[in-house]
């Protein structure tokens, strides 16, 4: 997992025995469970162990904190993406392998982290929309290279892979509200549709 900035940030007032990681893991969980808004400091600092003063040392902010932890997982989420496609030799089943990771039909009803952040704080957080930018492109150009195998141009490769993204996004803000994996996984099927059989690459477009 890439270390943020914030968390290197400052080692004075850290208590000891004092894990960077572990704290980060515990303020990831805590923030997905409750939001950002509704988080207050005692809550983190408390979950994490930490003083008030050791919190500021070290994580500088709640927003530096909320920012190191969605990029941790957004970080995380994206090497699982990689592996996935690492491992399927159809280009089809790689797709497939990208909606169910992104979808995550059985992570219970606590949704995605980064699209729940996205969901409480944009527009209004211009370093998490921008962060959010870059990350969906980088995702997004992962689907288009691996729709590229199947033969589409660059333009349809595109479109497709906006499409699909918005269906596995949607199936996670739904995955919220209690529709059972099933349900969902029927839904995700409906991605079928835009992934094309293998054919000759034909000229870009």
């Amino acid at each position: 997992m890439a270390r943020s900035p914030a968390i290197t940030k400052a080692t004075l007032g850290r208590p000891r025995g004092f894990d960077a990681g572990t704290a980060l893991r515990t303020a990831m969980d805590v923030f997905w469970q409750q939001g950002y808004e509704a988080t207050s400091l005692d809550t983190l600092s408390d979950a994490m162990g930490l003083s008030r003063s050791s919190f500021y040392a070290c994580f500088g902010s709640k927003h530096a904190l909320l920012m190191a932890a969605v990029r941790a997982y957004a970080d995380e989420r994206y090497t699982a993406l990689t592996e996935r496609i690492a491992s399927c030799s159809d280009p089809r089943d790689a797709v497939r392998a990208m909606l169910a990771v992104i979808a995550d039909v059985d992570g219970g009803t606590r949704g995605c982290l980064f699209v729940n952040a996205v969901a409480e704080l944009a527009p209004g957080d211009a370093e998490l929309v921008a962060f959010a930018q870059s990350h969906t492109v980088r995702v997004g150009a992962l689907m288009e290279a691996t729709l590229r195998r199947l033969g589409c141009s660059v333009s349809e490769a595109s479109g497709r892979s906006g499409a699909l993204l918005a269906l596995a996004m949607g199936v996670t803000t739904l995955r919220k509200t209690g529709v059972p994996p099933a349900q969902l996984l029927a839904l995700l099927t409906q991605a079928d549709h835009l992934v094309p059989c293998p054919h000759p690459a034909g000229p870009d477009l």
